[in-house]
């Protein structure tokens, strides 16, 4: 029984052995080697302090920045934890909401966002992704139209020319990849801190992140 017990147990150990600690520890030194920003998780940096990730977004809400996607990612509730509290951007519960297109609770959101969105800028059309979630809730970019539709806001609450604002968005604007694949899209954290690099100043008073 030994004898043919033996070569299963030393091929599991073998297998376990390559695919479970070497192959991944030398796909991690490549990749750290190859790639380190990349592997350390795309940290964002200033003034030598990591502020957020460029994978991940950020939740923010003052009237001088660009705000992102709507996120449905929660965390539990300090107070019970059998309860659940929204918490935008939490990477470690991605997700997305389950409410569905016949949710009155959904329709009656998206409406009063709109409405809301609308009194900041009446004459664009609302986008998208400025009332929806995306699948992750972890999403760091928006498309430009949403940038552009933030513009009138930021340049009042910053006091800069609208135009200005505008201009900042074509610059921090990426194209599809390859010249076909994805969506044009901006990166709402690096358009922020390009943002605070331009105007010279930092928005406090409401909550905020990427400091």
């Amino acid at each position: 029984m030994l004898k043919h017990l033996r070569p299963t147990l030393v091929l599991t150990v073998a297998l376990l052995a390559i695919t479970g600690i070497a192959y991944p520890l030398a796909m991690t030194g490549i990749a750290g080697a190859i790639f380190p920003a990349k592997a350390a998780g795309s940290l964002v940096e200033r003034d030598g302090v990591v502020i957020g990730s460029a994978l991940i977004g950020q939740n923010f809400t003052a009237d001088g920045y660009f705000h992102g996607r709507l996120s449905a990612t929660v965390a539990p509730d300090p107070a019970d934890a059998s309860k659940t509290v929204a918490a935008p951007y939490n990477a470690a519960n991605s997700g997305g909401s389950n409410l569905g297109p016949t949710s009155q609770a959904l329709l009656d959101r998206v409406k009063d966002d709109v409405a809301k969105l609308k009194s900041e800028n009446p004459s664009a059309p609302v986008p998208l992704d400025l009332v929806t979630t995306s699948g992750s809730g972890l999403d760091p970019d928006i498309s430009p139209e949403a940038a552009l539709f933030q513009a009138p806001r930021i340049a009042k609450a910053r006091g800069v020319a609208e135009d200005r604002i505008k201009e900042l968005v074509a610059a921090q604007t990426e194209g599809r990849l390859l010249g076909v694949l994805g969506e044009p899209r901006v990166s709402v954290l690096a358009l922020n801190l390009a943002l605070d690099a331009q105007t010279g100043k930092v928005q406090t008073g409401k909550s905020q992140s990427g400091k």
